[in-house]
């Protein structure tokens, strides 16, 4: 598995999430009777500046190694992180690249999305990296989009925007199908699954996280999460959620209540979350979650081990800059 997290001060970090107990077979034994945290570590692959100014979002395909940034300097620059190499910018925008997605077929990369502070998302087919399209997201026409999700089908994407504004994006088409006010603006939004299997999105506005059903949009339930949420990740029935409250909250998508949570688990406020859930990997990396923090932590959590009043981080790694956004792939 592999980390991907930017900072405010222009670096890009790329980690790979490494097994230590099968490093020397000779210990083997050992291992087997130390705890978990010391069989994890989070390997360098990359650090330097990418970008002219602060890296304001990242995306990574789910089980590809590839990556992207967006940045001030309006550029959306690619990475390949089993090679810890850097595949070069996209020069299509023309503002600050405010947020970015992937949408992938399995394990291949299909798209990827990038939005704008002018208002527009460029869609680019991930074979090559040609701009299939360029649409204007809101009505509103220099809204930027901050949050982007692409549903698994790969045929629409929800966005929303700064000033208020939700917007559904036909990604088939090339052009914006629906678009209509939020009570408050969103920062941002993630298709997910309940435990039944339902089709959800969620929204975080502020201290606030509403789970819609996606073919009508109604409200199933709203969560209060104390403190203005900065980032969320959802599991198949779970999403997880952390922000200014420094901890990581697990909340069950069926109910829509709180089933664990790591009090403390940063000491400032956390900026990115990832899963690591891939529904095709019985090990135990499904069951691990990372999280970065603004002070340039990143950690690494069991999620079964939430529910114990002081889990212990599996890994870390200081990057001892000012984090603004994590994203997580697999290596094969």
């Amino acid at each position: 598995m592999a980390l991907v997290a930017g900072s405010y001060e222009r670096f890009i970090w790329g980690f790979s999430l490494k097994s230590l107990a099968s490093s020397a077979s000779a210990s083997a034994s050992a291992s087997a009777s130390a705890s978990s945290s010391e069989t994890l570590s989070l390997a360098p692959l990359f650090s330097y500046p990418a970008h002219a100014g602060p890296i304001r979002c990242v995306a990574a395909a789910p089980r590809a190694g590839l990556a992207a940034s967006g940045g001030s300097d309006d550029t959306v620059r690619l990475y390949d992180l089993p090679a810890a190499a850097d595949l070069g910018p996209l020069l299509d925008p023309s503002a600050a690249v405010s947020a970015v997605a992937f949408y992938s077929r399995g394990p291949v990369p299909r798209n990827l999305l990038a939005a704008s502070d002018d208002g527009l998302l460029h869609l680019y087919d991930a074979d090559g990296f040609a701009l299939l399209a360029s649409i204007r997201v809101f009505s509103a026409r220099h809204e930027p989009a901050d949050g982007l999700a692409v549903h698994p089908t790969g045929r629409v994407a929800l966005a929303v925007g700064r000033s208020g504004g939700l917007a559904m994006l036909n990604l088939v088409r090339g052009r914006r199908s629906f678009s209509c006010r939020l009570e408050r603006p969103a920062t941002a939004v993630a298709y997910a699954e309940d435990g039944a299997g339902g089709d959800r999105f969620v929204m975080a506005a502020e201290e606030k996280v509403t789970v819609h059903d996606s073919e009508d949009a109604r409200i199933i339930h709203e969560i209060d999460c104390g403190k203005r949420v900065l980032a969320f990740a959802s599991a198949k029935g779970v999403l997880y959620t952390g922000g200014e409250e420094r901890g990581i909250a697990a909340w069950d998508l069926s109910s829509g209540k709180v089933t664990s949570r790591i009090e403390g688990a940063h000491s400032t406020r956390v900026k990115g979350i990832v899963v690591f859930d891939d529904k095709n990997d019985g090990s135990e990396v499904c069951n691990l979650i990372a999280s970065a923090s603004s002070d340039g932590i990143i950690r690494i959590w069991d999620a079964r081990m939430m529910a114990n009043q002081k889990p212990t981080p599996l890994a870390e790694a200081n990057t001892k800059a000012r984090l603004t956004c994590l994203a997580g792939s697999s290596l094969k």
